[in-house]
C-alpha cells in the first residue's frame, strides 16, 4: 500500500482504505510563525461579514492595527476590535501568520476568504464562506462549518473538524464552476450538494452526505466514507466521485463498466471493491464522470 497519513480504515463496514499521500497540503509549523488571537466579546446577534480575518490582511500589522480593520454588520462598518479582543502581532507575511480564534463564530461569515499562505485556526464552529476562495495555506474548524465552506477555492487546505452545511466546494449562485484545486477534508458529515461544479481537488468526508453529491461535477475527487441520499453526480461530466456506504437512490443516468480493486486520483488512493459506473449520460452522450460504489454496501446495483 502506498505511503501516507491514513484517514480511514473500517474493514468490517466498508473494506475500504483511503491513504492521503504527503503533498502541497501537509501541514504548517506554527513554531516559526508570528500568532494573533481572536476572542469574541460578545454574542453577535446580526452576522458579520469578516472578510478581512485573514492572514494576508493580519501580515504585518500589531494588534492595534488588526483590530482596526473594518467588518460589515448589516449596512454599517465597524472595527474589529468592536467584536473581538486582539492581542498578539502577525508575522511579516502571510506565511508567517498564524491566527487562532478562541470561541464559536458560527454567526461571523467569510473568516480566511481568498486567503492565500499561512494559518487560522478556530476552536468552535464557524459560519457561512468560512475558507472561499482560499489560494494556499491551512485553516482548521475543531467545531462545524456553516454552508458554502470552501466555495470556489484553488489551493490550500481547509479542515472541518465537525459537520458542514450545504454547498461545500461548490459554483457560487449563478456559476458552473466551482472549486478547482485544494483539498477539504470534513472528519463529520456534509448536507445536500457537496461539490457542486467541482472542477478540480479534493473532498474527502469521514461521515454521510445528502443530496445531490456532485452535482455538475466536471472534474476533481469527492470521497464519501458513509452514505448518500439520491443524485450523486446528476449532471456530472468529468471527475470522480468515490462513495464508501450506501447510495439510497441512484442516478439513472449512469452506465456500469467494470469491477476495481482500486481507485487512485491525484494524491488519493483508495483500495477496496469498487463497482465502476460512468455518466451522467442522461445529461450529456459524452460524460466522463467516473462514480464508483463499494461493492458491498451496493449489492443491487
Amino acid at each position: 500500500m502506498t505511503e501516507g497519513v491514513l484517514i480511514n480504515k473500517n474493514e468490517i463496514e466498508s473494506k475500504l482504505e483511503a491513504v492521503i499521500k504527503p503533498g502541497s497540503t501537509a501541514g504548517i509549523n506554527v513554531e516559526e510563525m508570528g500568532e494573533v488571537t481572536l476572542i469574541p466579546k460578545k454574542a453577535i446577534d446580526i452576522k458579520l461579514e469578516a472578510d478581512v480575518i485573514t492572514p494576508d490582511s493580519f501580515a504585518g500589522k500589531s494588534a492595534e492595527e488588526i483590530g482596526n480593520l473594518s467588518v460589515w454588520q448589516g449596512p454599517k462598518t465597524y472595527p474589529l476590535s468592536e467584536f473581538f479582543e486582539v492581542t498578539g502581532s502577525a508575522g511579516s507575511s502571510a506565511a508567517e501568520t498564524l491566527i487562532r480564534i478562541k470561541g464559536d463564530v458560527m454567526r461571523v461569515k467569510r473568516i480566511g476568504e481568498g486567503m492565500s499562505a499561512g494559518k487560522i485556526e478556530i476552536e468552535g464552529s464557524a459560519g457561512m464562506h468560512v475558507g472561499t476562495g482560499m489560494k494556499g495555506g491551512e485553516l482548521v474548524v475543531y467545531g462545524d462549518a456553516d454552508s458554502w465552506a470552501g466555495m470556489e477555492m484553488t489551493g490550500g487546505l481547509l479542515n472541518i473538524k465537525g459537520n458542514a452545511g450545504d454547498h461545500v466546494g461548490c459554483a457560487y449562485r449563478g456559476k458552473w464552476h466551482g472549486m478547482k484545486g485544494g483539498r477539504i477534508v470534513i472528519e463529520g458529515s456534509a448536507r445536500h450538494q457537496l461539490g457542486g461544479g467541482m472542477d478540480g481537488g479534493e473532498i474527502l468526508v469521514e461521515g454521510d452526505v445528502k443530496s445531490f453529491c456532485g452535482i455538475r461535477q466536471n472534474g476533481g475527487l469527492i470521497f464519501v466514507k458513509g452514505s448518500a441520499l439520491r443524485g450523486v453526480g446528476a449532471e456530472m461530466a468529468g471527475g470522480t466521485i468515490v462513495i464508501g456506504g450506501k447510495i439510497e437512490r441512484f442516478s439513472p443516468g449512469f452506465e456500469f463498466v467494470s469491477m476495481e480493486n482500486s481507485v487512485t486520483s491525484g494524491e488519493v488512493e483508495l483500495i477496496g471493491e469498487f463497482k465502476k459506473f460512468t455518466g451522467d449520460y442522461a445529461i450529456n452522450k459524452r460524460a466522463k464522470g467516473a462514480l464508483y460504489v463499494v461493492a458491498d454496501t451496493n449489492p443491487e446495483l
